[in-house]
């Protein structure tokens, strides 16, 4: 890739970021981070974890988008956690967008959600195992918000081009991909971390380390996870390249109505982010060398 190239599409992806709602801290060299529980249980929950969230990342000076499910259509079993019903959630996730001041992102799942959903958040985001669902991300495109395409768990890094080329050519540049982890086995993820550099070719890359950490499949039909390994993949995740980090997270993983079992415990995440703040700046500055020289 020649060096005009590079330029431009580091100047793409700063104007991608840049143009997000309400993003704030754009200017300070950080990664951006998306941040916030599996799904919306209540609005006491979410703006708990949203103040929280708001005031680590505005001390440390980095980029933040809350998240959150207003509903979840991929259970395992049908007597699991699905939401508090479309509408409240996503009033929730527009008045927590509102009152604090920051851009907000949900999933959608089916055409008629995209419609529904960039009513009340800023970004819609495509879940890995619906990106190749033409319709669907037409329907997103089609909505003018920033759209986040999870990598399926069953694809390759470089087939990603081809989810990216489905929203451009409906008329919408403004594109985020995120890894999360390939299948390994019928029960664990693994992630490629040369996924990461080969994708920025496309878009801005994502990591999303708590879904990576998943163990599905499990004979419960209650997904197992590895959250003592976040902060591992998040550091490979920084060094790798990565211009956002994605984290589920939570003030009782254990008792969270969904995904409880790979979340970030809330009071470990200011720690965390110190630590891969120190490694972007290290890799910023080895930046800098290598140009100067």
């Amino acid at each position: 890739m020649n060096l005009i190239l590079l330029i431009n599409l580091a100047l793409n992806k700063s104007e991608m970021i840049n143009n997000i709602p309400k993003i704030k801290n754009t200017g300070s060299g950080n990664f951006f981070v998306i941040a916030g529980p599996c799904a919306i249980e209540g609005e006491e929950m979410a703006f708990k974890i949203a103040e929280k969230i708001l005031d680590i990342t505005s001390r440390l000076e980095i980029p933040f988008i809350f998240k959150g499910s207003f509903k979840k259509a991929n259970r395992s079993r049908i007597d699991s956690f699905t939401g508090i019903g479309n509408k409240k959630a996503l009033s929730i996730l527009k008045k927590i967008g509102t009152e604090l001041d920051i851009p907000t992102v949900t999933d959608i799942h089916e055409n008629k959600d995209a419609e529904l959903a960039a009513n009340f958040v800023d970004v819609l985001q495509i879940p890995a195992f619906l990106v190749r669902q033409t319709d669907l991300l037409v329907a997103a495109a089609k909505t003018g918000k920033h759209i986040n395409l999870k990598k399926g768990q069953f694809m390759s890094p470089e087939s990603m081009a081809h989810a990216v080329r489905k929203v451009q050519d409906s008329g919408n540049k403004n594109i985020f991909l995120t890894e999360r982890g390939s299948m390994f086995g019928y029960q664990d993820l693994v992630v490629d971390f040369r996924g990461i550099p080969e994708m920025k070719q496309f878009a801005p890359v994502i990591l999303d380390v708590t879904h990576s950490l998943q163990q599905p499949n499990q004979s419960s039909g209650v997904t197992g996870g590895r959250p003592e390994m976040i902060e591992t993949i998040a550091k490979a995740g920084v060094a790798s390249g990565a211009d956002g980090i994605f984290i589920e997270t939570h003030f009782d993983p254990k008792n969270a109505k969904s995904d409880g079992a790979n979340m970030l415990d809330i009071n470990n995440l200011e720690d965390i982010l110190i630590k891969l703040i120190k490694i972007k700046k290290s890799l910023n500055l080895k930046s800098f060398y290598n140009y100067s020289n």
